[in-house]
């Protein structure tokens, strides 16, 4: 404030108005709730433990793979034209060699993939302020809030990211804005409750040309009227709306999420792995529950080793944080066919992989030559 606008407010004789200052209100506002004790207002990433409940582990009255699979694999025919189409798909290849070729044999493979997924949900409690505008209010110090993990929320569709925001149930209260002290207006921080400013044209001066006009804008004065306040000298408080009161609760964030764990057996049969990932293949075994068990019978021991690597890492990286609601997990059969091929007297190789027949030729003899 400069010493020209101390003298106008003072002469004013305006009672001193809240100045602009901090928007979160402080921790003396917040009232005590059991179960709630340590949050804050800000506090939304911070998840609370979920209630203890053992882990999962191998059940003989669980659902098991017993049989024997056999692998689905292709015939010649299948080969041919799964070639024919990844030839067409490239522009500059020719189709020539994939209809000319001889098939010399058909080396299919095992690949097997196990899939675990967690649904999980996570609890964070927080503090919040905002306008009142007559909600309602459910806090008069009878009944206690329930505890964050024992407030009903309706858990949306299974396997699927979400996130939603309630109240907790008795702990809302209405209080005075500490901003504005209850008044619902602040003060002016461009005029400093004047309600006047230094006048833009004249800097003040009230005369323009070296003192010989009188400035017509401020009509010799030297100041305005305050445009940020309308010359009243004060704002609506930006905290409380101009309602002079607050209305605080505890919301509660509530977070779904869906974690994953995948391995493939890979049996370097020179098929780049990650090409797996973008097939399907024939579903062997699979299991949903709230807490499934891990595999102990499935003919390949890697499976069973896989299933209890899988369950033990979540439940260490998300049962400590998040409460696992559902889990599913599957094996899955993807049929990989090594062919061996001649054509012009030359022997060349080409997998077909997945249901859908991928087709994985990086030596294709048909490359960059459209016609042959």
């Amino acid at each position: 404030m400069n010493p020209q606008q101390a003298e106008l407010w003072a002469a004013s004789g305006n009672p001193p108005m809240a100045a602009e200052g901090p928007t979160a209100p402080p921790a003396s506002m917040l009232d005590k709730m059991a179960g709630y004790e340590s949050i804050a207002i800000g506090d939304e990433e911070r998840y609370l433990p979920p209630p203890v409940y053992p882990m999962p582990s191998a059940d003989c009255g669980q659902q098991q793979p017993v049989q024997q699979w056999s692998i689905p694999s292709i015939n010649e025919d299948k080969a041919r034209q799964a070639l024919i189409k990844y030839a067409s798909d490239h522009v500059t290849y020719s189709s020539r060699p994939a209809e000319e070729m001889v098939i010399k044999e058909l080396k299919p493979y095992n690949m097997y993939r196990y899939c675990l997924e967690s649904f999980t949900e996570s609890r964070s409690p927080e503090w919040k302020s905002e306008p009142y505008y007559r909600q309602i209010v459910d806090n008069y110090g009878y009944v206690a809030p329930p505890p964050p993990w024992e407030v009903p929320v309706d858990i949306p569709k299974m396997f699927e990211k979400n996130k939603k925001k309630v109240q907790v149930p008795n702990t809302a209260s209405v209080k005075g804005c500490h901003r504005c002290m209850s008044l619902g207006k602040i003060q002016c921080t461009n005029c400093f409750q004047t309600g006047r400013v230094k006048c833009w044209i004249c800097h003040g001066k009230g005369f323009r040309f070296g003192g010989e006009d009188r400035c017509n804008h401020c009509m010799g004065s030297g100041m305005e009227r305050c445009k940020h306040c309308s010359g009243y000298g004060c704002q609506k408080c930006n905290v409380c709306h101009g309602q002079g009161r607050l209305f605080f609760y505890i919301q509660l964030t509530v977070k779904w999420e869906n974690h994953k764990f995948e391995q493939i057996i890979d049996l370097q049969c020179g098929l780049p792995i990650n090409l797996l990932s973008k097939v399907t293949g024939h579903q062997l075994f699979s299991d949903q529950q709230i807490q499934v068990h891990p595999i102990m019978t499935f003919p390949d021991p890697r499976i069973n080793q896989m299933s209890q690597q899988g369950i033990q890492e979540h439940w260490t990286q998300f049962g400590k944080i998040s409460r696992i609601i559902q889990q599913r997990h599957m094996v899955e059969l993807i049929p990989v066919v090594q062919v061996q091929f001649q054509w012009k007297r030359k022997d060349h190789s080409y997998f077909v992989y997945g249901i859908e027949n991928k087709v994985h030729a990086p030596e294709y003899p048909g490359k960059n030559c459209a016609i042959m």
